[in-house]
């Protein structure tokens, strides 16, 4: 298990992943601002993971997670270095409030759009982005791992996403290309709209389900 994973945030989203990908046996490199306080995170993590500049995480690592608000996404992925080849993992959502949650994507159509489109060298897959923090943290659900769907032009991308995924507890699902991720982020405005308006709250996912 030689990749080294980048989580570049680390807020609910990318402090869960950063434990459970750590309880993977991945070793993870933890990109934050300068002063940033993570040891209780870091001491979660078992040891398995280390703290640093967003360059320095992306600098070590083949696959980077990107869990910043979709707001800044692209300046933060722009500030990260060099991405030639790297596969970059987009978990944000373009989401604003307005009496319950609005989806408010970019021109692209999507932030893994505008992604590729400001660094076309990246090898970006969107994904982890239909469900809260607690699944991130505990992949298990309903007696089965949670299925998380992955968008990406780039098929090595994909099945480099989908083995750390696999790797980590949850199920992973191709979604097709690039595209498509503009229909993950509307999924996760529904995630969002069941989990608080909708009075669903947060233990749930959206599965396949075969008869």
């Amino acid at each position: 298990m030689a990749t080294t994973i980048a989580i570049i945030g680390a807020g609910h989203v990318g402090a869960a992943l950063a434990q459970t990908l750590s309880r993977a046996g991945y070793a993870v490199r933890l990109g934050v601002r300068p002063g940033a306080d993570v040891a209780a995170l870091l001491q979660r993590c078992g040891g398995k993971a280390t703290a640093g500049t967003v360059r320095e995480a992306a600098a070590a690592a083949e696959v980077i997670f990107l869990c910043v608000p979709a707001q800044v996404a692209v300046a933060v992925a722009r500030d990260a270095g060099d991405l030639r080849r790297k596969v970059l993992v987009d978990c944000s959502n373009p989401v604003a409030w307005q009496d319950g949650p609005v989806l408010a994507p970019p021109p692209e159509g999507s932030v893994a759009a505008a992604l590729a489109a400001a660094i076309p060298e990246a090898r970006v897959v969107k994904g982890f982005n239909t469900f809260g923090a607690d699944v991130h943290r505990d992949p298990g659900i309903g007696g089965a791992p949670a299925e998380v769907y992955l968008a990406g032009d780039d098929g090595i991308a994909l099945e480099r996403v989908g083995e750390v995924a696999s790797r980590a507890g949850f199920a992973p699902v191709a979604v097709g290309p690039l595209r498509n991720a503009a229909h993950l982020e509307a999924l996760a405005l529904l995630w969002i709209q069941l989990a608080t308006a909708g009075g669903q709250g947060r233990q749930f996912i959206f599965r396949l389900a075969r008869r």
